[in-house]
């Protein structure tokens, strides 16, 4: 199986997960918030409902910037990935600006206190959140997709929200009455970590879109391979841009000034070729061919 085929199947696959996990936990946390008298419960459910909605994206995302390239497209459709995490990041942006809005009109309102039930379900949702974070950012990393790191992310900020709601419960536990805004300044403080994980999100997409310097490892990694090709006497500039799982290089490689431009020719072929047979997530390669002085 091609290696970007089985990239795009463990996206896929693993964007199939946080939709299926997201809307649980969601379910939980509206029942368990609604009936436990925990806006910080409901903060975080409301964080959970858009991250349905946004996974969904992801997942649009993903299929479309695999399609192959065409007529109108050289390159492939990568660059749609980028442009799904800033969706993605409204979307985070958006929950922790609700989130913040009904928190202070709560902490305003006086209410009952939480239930204590509720921190044994934010325990277990903490947990399972942390998990999930760890394995989807993993694959991110194996896949080379943005948009499934903020995916990931969106599962770091919903244990975030979930560990401030725990705090924020036991604190209205432990002293009783006047305290009961304590479960709401939670998710207030919550709402803060959402927009910082937001801009962390966002950051690295933007780059990605601006075709930002950021890929030095990959680069070198390149130069190794292709001197190791007979002929490629040594290389000069190296330019990568990245769009969806793809990255796409400009390579300048240095070879005899004495040869016949055909011999030239075959030698960038056998480049091309080798790069993109011992580094896969490699995209369009143009290696452009410098006489050795």
């Amino acid at each position: 199986m091609p290696h970007s085929k089985t990239q795009e199947q463990k996206a896929i696959q693993t964007t199939y997960f946080s939709i299926a996990g997201n809307f649980v936990l969601a379910l939980i946390k509206w029942l368990a918030g609604f009936f436990g008298n925990s806006y910080a419960l409901i903060a975080d459910a409301i964080e959970s409902t858009t991250d349905i909605f946004s996974s969904i994206l992801v997942l649009f995302g993903i299929k479309y910037a695999n399609r192959p390239a065409d007529k109108n497209h050289p390159y492939g459709h990568g660059r749609a990935e980028p442009l799904i995490t800033f969706l993605v990041v409204a979307f985070l942006t958006t929950s922790a600006l609700v989130i913040a809005y009904e928190s202070i009109q709560h902490i305003r309102t006086p209410h009952e206190l939480p239930k204590a039930y509720t921190l044994l379900i934010l325990g277990a949702i903490i947990i399972w959140k942390e998990i999930s974070y760890r394995w989807v950012l993993k694959r991110s990393k194996e896949t080379n997709s943005s948009s499934l790191q903020a995916d990931a992310w969106h599962h770091r900020s919903d244990a975030i929200t979930s560990l401030a709601a725990f705090i924020g419960i036991s604190i209205a536990l432990l002293l009783g009455k006047g305290y009961e805004a304590a479960d709401d300044w939670a998710a207030l403080l919550a709402s803060g970590f959402i927009l910082y994980n937001s801009y962390l999100i966002f950051r690295p997409a933007l780059g990605e879109i601006m075709d930002e310097h950021l890929y030095d490892d990959l680069i070198e990694h390149i130069r190794q391979v292709a001197v190791e090709v007979p002929g490629v006497m040594a290389t000069e500039k190296c330019f990568i841009r990245k769009a969806g799982m793809k990255y796409h290089v400009d390579l300048h490689a240095i070879v005899n000034g004495q040869i016949s431009v055909t011999e030239g020719h075959a030698i960038a072929h056998v480049l091309k070729d080798s790069l993109r047979v011992k580094i896969p997530e490699l995209g369009h390669v143009l290696i452009h061919i410098e006489p050795h002085d």
